[in-house]
């Protein structure tokens, strides 16, 4: 692939092909005349999934309970079957001048410019550098995602006593893969009150794989020589400092979209997520570019990712059959209690994803009320029967929005 590949204004390119890309490309493809290209970095499709090696996968999009590498192998012949192209080993790079897209793969530098382009790039764990942890610079430091692609996809020796940082859903997943590869939990650390996880998966964890969980406390030092010997733990109500022995810590959480394409694209970011700002169809503030998936809201479950793919199916046929960008729409901003929302522009005729509004919140709330206000009036209150929790995606029910008004300025949505 050299110079400038054969695309036409027919065809869409889809970036990235974990869950989300791929449902978009098996979702389009029989539907459009040109052609579906998924360009994906690594060596094989697939996404997170296919190197995490344990069940949970595809219950909200495809109906049944899978392994993530079944789920992932399930997701790239559903595409493939579809019609879309997958191509391994292809990195976008850069946009061109003219609004396509730079790809270098091994077989070479291309540029291509579509009728439509999906940026469907996910979301990544911040390393330790980010979260500004102190300590020995040692070997047995890992991601989630680092630690399942060497167990999963590597074959790699990991250690044999692992500390880890957070109590998300991912958490739990880095739990699974380190008892895998021979590794024993013996801690896990979150500076929350409670685990962020959901209830069933905190009290499956603590009685069956018998992980400890040390709440309102945060992981001070990293100590070693060469690897990891021991992590330094400070209380956060008292101020008081323990030694934990072990050979390795997992930074689990903390995710931050893959954003690198969007904003040199100059797309509106959302400065809280740092994720492109969209619409319900899932449409950037770029005219044929759209965003979906993990990008879009750090983070969600897969199959959640995966059932956007579905979702910006219609607005990217829209577009391809000569729509013009639609001008109007009402903006959607976070209150009190939430730090961000996700789709951030809203039309009463365009309900997003599964009719639902995904949020982030830093608080634990039990029984949350939601409120939409627009120009100092209540437009929307709803009591939920679900958990606000720091960690995971707080859905919010679309039906908070049915009396605002499309004329009456931005509808903030707060948390109590």
């Amino acid at each position: 692939m050299t110079g400038a590949d054969q695309v036409s204004i027919d065809d869409v390119v889809v970036v990235g092909g974990g869950p989300a890309g791929l449902t978009a490309a098996a979702t389009l493809a029989p539907h459009i005349s040109g052609r579906v290209i998924v360009l994906e970095r690594e060596s094989r499709a697939g996404g997170i999934p296919r190197h995490s090696d344990h069940t949970g996968y595809g219950l909200r999009d495809l109906h049944r309970v899978m392994t993530g590498p079944a789920y992932a192998q399930r997701l790239v012949q559903a595409a493939a079957a579809a019609g879309a192209q997958i191509r391994t080993e292809a990195t976008v790079t850069g946009w061109t001048p003219t609004g396509g897209l730079q790809v270098t793969s091994p077989r070479g530098r291309a540029e291509i410019r579509p009728g439509a382009i999906v940026l469907a790039t996910g979301a990544r764990e911040r390393p330790r550098a980010a979260r500004l942890i102190p300590g020995d610079r040692v070997a047995g430091i890992y991601t989630t995602g680092h630690l399942q692609s060497a167990v999963h996809l590597h074959d790699l020796s990991i250690g044999r006593r692992a500390v880890i940082v957070g109590a998300e859903l991912v958490s739990w997943s880095a739990v699974l893969t380190l008892r895998e590869a021979g590794v024993r939990t013996v801690l896990m650390v979150t500076t929350h009150p409670r685990p962020e996880s959901f209830a069933l998966f905190n009290l499956l964890g603590r009685s069956v794989l018998k992980v400890r969980v040390r709440t309102r406390s945060r992981i001070v030092s990293i100590n070693g020589r060469g690897r990891v010997s021991s992590v330094e733990i400070a209380d956060l109500r008292t101020g008081a400092r323990s030694t934990v022995a072990c050979d390795t810590v997992v930074l689990t959480g903390d995710w931050v979209p893959e954003n690198e394409l969007a904003r040199s694209a100059g797309l509106s970011i959302d400065p809280e997520s740092r994720a492109p700002n969209v619409d319900g169809g899932l449409r950037s503030t770029r005219p044929g570019v759209f965003a979906i998936g993990n990008l879009v809201h750090p983070v969600d479950t897969a199959d959640v990712a995966a059932l956007d793919g579905a979702h910006v199916a219609a607005a990217v046929r829209e577009h391809l059959q000569g729509s013009r960008a639609r001008q109007d729409g009402i903006p959607l901003l976070a209150g009190a209690g939430l730090r961000w929302v996700a789709p951030g522009l809203v039309r009463p005729d365009e309900p997003p994803a599964r009719s639902k509004i995904l949020a982030w919140v830093d608080d634990w709330v039990p029984a949350p009320v939601v409120t939409a206000s627009q120009h100092g009036a209540v437009v929307g209150r709803r009591r939920l029967p679900w958990p606000a929790a720091p960690g995971r995606a707080f859905r919010i029910p679309w039906t908070v929005l049915d009396e605002m008004r499309p004329n009456a300025g931005p509808v903030t949505l707060s948390l109590r």
